[in-house]
This record gives structure tokens, C-alpha cells and sequence, in this order.
């Protein structure tokens, strides 16, 4: 890299975060995610309303491909860090409600975005089990961190709904990466010999992986060392990324399943490395990561057929969101204006939503034209979550549901901590 070329980058990225983060605190101020503001940041700086030779002057090729690998990097850290999140706290309480509302909740819209697949071409070179299996996924899936988010900005902790909703999060994310993980095998292409070592690679992070970490974690803690997580956690998530891209798999699965991997008692090592690694993917990484995905949408050259193609996009991701969830929650014993609480919180969509559709672009499973629809689709169901629940769900109800269950007054909680303490953010 040439010294001009130095200056460049550190430019863009000082524009990058500067814009990002402004963004950012903007949109939570009203009371929306910070990552809404942070991928509007993205849109803006991107062909959707910047002249081509505007956008190529800020964003060079080769400073592009360099702002993409940071970006890349910033997520498989946000994945190893959700990762041990949920094996902190996994989903285990009212275990049928969970189950019924997160069946519901990914089946329906699944089910559905698939039949939507057919009645739309593949983009070139997209195969068509793959590209179904792959709508499936993006319209079904609910982002857990976001929603922690919003569960503590609204002070729902303690009650049902809140603790429901987090869990079936949860779960569903854990069935959206190993789904994903499938759709990359479909569509890559790639030697299938290798995939047959998957299964040994799970045996070997979980069988000996996983009790060795233990072990060392809890002789860390004997010989009161501090610094290490931070390099067995970032050395081991790069290499199991960098294992599952051999094998035909995406390099994120890698880094989630070695979040969980991680030992979750007390004295192991999620809190520790989830703090240590937390700062510089909040702060750098993610803006980065972004920007560059939402520079990738252009709203300008949908044509004439672009407005009716984002209403049934809209209609099969929140519609079948909100028919299944509420379903679900129905069959669990929940009223109807609580499941509609549920439904509403599990169609939000936000962070997790964009690394599956910027995996998607990648793979060629989605051309710039849908990736641009589906982004605006991601930001419209997680900006809709804020006024839906004040009106379903407003502060007597959620005081009467914490009176009824006996929790306290909800605060921040390991789920919902921000990365200073170890854990995701929105």
C-alpha cells in the first residue's frame, strides 16, 4: 500500500465511523436501534443517492477490498461473541412456549419466502435449492442481539414476553447459522469431500475442545492471569473460521461455533474475552462493516416492478413473521395481545439479517437489485418494532405482567449488557 493510498484509508475511515456513529446516536435518541442509523449511514454514502464517480472517488477499489476485510473480521468477532452469549445464556425456561413460538415464528415465513422463490428467477448462476433454501432463511430469522436490545430499552426484563421472545431468538439463531452453513454447501460449489470433516471438526470443538478451555480457564483463574482470553479467544475463532471456509463452509460459522464453545461457568472465559474483544468491534469494525454493506444498496435502479417485488417481500417476511409467532404464542396459552407483543419482537431483523444478505450477495444467491430490496426490508421491520409496542404493549401492561411473575424492576442484565461488560450489542 502506498503512502497516498495510507491517507486515503484513514481518511475514509475517520468519514466512516464520524458518519456512522452520528448516525447512530441520532436514531437512538428515537428510540430505534443505533445499527438502524449506523446501515442508513451505509446507504447514504452509497450509489443510492451519491453520482457514480462521487462514490468511486470516496470509496477506491483497492481501499474498498481493505474497508471489506475489516468489515469481514468485525463480524466473525460479532459472531463469536453471540456465539457465547447463547452458551451463557441458553434457552431453557417454559420450554414449551419456547418451542411452539420459535417453530411458528421460522416455519411459517420459511415456508412461505420459499414458495416466493419460485415465482422469482435466481439471480445468474444461483441454483435454485439453494437460492429457496436461502430466502427461507433470511426472511425467517429474528436478530438476537437487536432485540436484547430493544427488550432492555424498554424495560421489559422480568416479564413473559421478554423472556420468551430472548429464548426463541435464540434458538432461532442457532437453526438460522446452521441453515445458512447448509445454503453455502449448496451453492459453492466446492470439493464435497471436505464436508464429510464437519462432523469430525464438531466432535473435536466439542468433545476435547471445549473441556480443555475449561481446564486452562480454571488454572488461568488459580495463577490469576488476565490477558490470555483475549488471544486464545481471537487466534482460536480465526482458525476454526478459516477451517470451515476449507471445508465449504462460510468462514462465520467457524468463528460462531467457537463462541460456543467457550466455558460459560464462573472463572471461565466468555466474560473476560467478550470484554476484551467487545470495544474494538463495537467501536471500529462494525461502523466499517456497515457502511460497506449498506454502500452496496442502490434504491435508485429498481425499476417500475420494484415497489409491487418489496411489497411481497414485506408481506411474506412480516406477514408470516407475525402469523406464525402469534400462532405460536397462541397454542402456548398467551392471549391475543401479548402474542401480537411476541410477534412484533420477533420480527426484528436489523444486524443478523445483514450479514446473511451480505452472505447471500457474496455467494451469488442474491444480485444487487433484491440484496437492496431485502436490506430495506431488514431496516423497515426493525424501525416498525418501536411504535407497534407502545401501542400493544404499553407501560401498565408491562408493570402488571412484572407484578404478576414478582420481578424486579428490570436493569441491565448479562443478555443485554453492552461489550464493556461482555457482551453483544445491536
Amino acid at each position: 500500500m502506498t503512502s497516498q493510498q495510507s491517507v486515503t484509508l484513514l481518511l475514509v475511515l475517520a468519514m466512516v465511523l464520524v458518519v456512522a456513529k452520528t448516525l447512530g446516536r441520532l436514531l437512538a435518541r428515537w428510540g430505534q436501534p443505533a445499527v438502524i442509523g449506523e446501515i442508513l449511514a451505509g446507504i447514504l454514502l452509497g450509489p443510492t443517492l451519491l453520482p457514480g464517480a462521487v462514490h468511486r472517488a470516496l470509496f477506491p477499489a483497492g481501499i474498498h477490498l481493505v474497508l471489506s476485510a475489516l468489515g469481514n473480521l468485525g463480524i466473525a468477532l460479532f459472531l463469536f461473541l453471540i456465539g457465547q452469549e447463547l452458551t451463557r445464556h441458553p434457552p431453557r425456561r417454559q420450554t414449551g412456549a419456547v418451542l411452539s413460538t420459535t417453530l411458528g415464528s421460522i416455519t411459517v415465513p420459511f415456508g412461505l419466502a420459499c414458495l416466493l422463490a419460485v415465482t422469482m428467477d435466481a439471480p445468474s448462476g444461483g441454483r435454485t435449492v439453494g437460492y429457496a433454501l436461502f430466502l427461507g432463511t433470511a426472511m425467517s430469522v429474528t436478530a438476537f442481539p437487536v432485540l436484547a436490545r430493544i427488550v432492555r430499552d424498554r424495560d421489559l426484563l422480568g416479564t413473559p414476553v421478554a423472556g420468551i421472545s430472548l429464548a426463541s431468538a435464540a434458538a432461532g439463531d442457532l437453526l438460522a447459522w446452521s441453515m445458512l452453513a447448509v445454503t453455502t454447501m449448496l451453492a459453492s460449489g466446492r470439493t464435497q469431500w471436505r464436508l464429510l470433516l464437519v462432523i469430525p471438526l464438531l466432535g473435536l470443538l466439542f468433545g476435547a475442545g471445549r473441556p480443555l478451555l475449561a481446564r486452562w480457564a480454571r488454572w488461568r483463574v488459580r495463577q490469576a492471569r488476565t490477558r490470555e482470553p483475549f488471544v486464545i479467544a481471537l487466534a482460536g475463532l480465526l482458525a476454526c473460521g478459516a477451517a470451515t471456509e476449507w471445508l465449504g463452509l462460510h468462514f462465520l460459522f467457524g468463528a460462531f461455533v467457537f463462541g460456543l464453545i467457550m466455558p460459560s461457568e464462573p472463572g471461565g472465559l466468555c466474560e473476560p474475552a467478550g470484554r476484551q474483544l467487545g470495544l474494538v468491534t463495537e467501536y471500529l469494525l462494525l461502523p466499517v462493516y456497515f457502511v460497506v454493506a449498506g454502500a452496496q444498496v442502490d434504491l435508485s435502479r429498481l425499476g417500475a416492478s420494484g415497489p409491487a417485488e418489496f411489497g411481497a417481500i414485506m408481506l411474506v417476511a412480516v406477514g408470516g413473521k407475525f402469523l406464525g409467532a402469534t400462532a405460536g404464542a397462541r397454542w402456548a396459552g398467551f392471549g391475543w395481545r401479548r402474542s401480537a407483543v411476541l410477534a412484533t419482537l420477533l420480527n426484528t431483523r436489523g444486524l443478523t439479517e445483514l450479514i446473511i444478505l451480505t452472505t447471500g450477495l457474496q455467494l451469488g444467491l442474491l444480485d444487487q437489485r433484491l440484496y437492496s430490496l431485502m436490506v430495506l426490508m431488514a431496516v423497515l421491520t426493525t424501525v416498525m418494532a418501536g411504535p407497534l409496542l407502545r401501542v400493544l404493549y404499553p407501560p401498565r401492561l408491562v408493570a402488571q405482567d412484572r407484578d404478576r411473575t414478582g420481578a424486579p424492576v428490570a436493569g441491565r442484565s448479562p443478555v443485554t449488557a453492552g461489550p464493556a461488560a461482555g457482551s453483544v450489542r445491536a
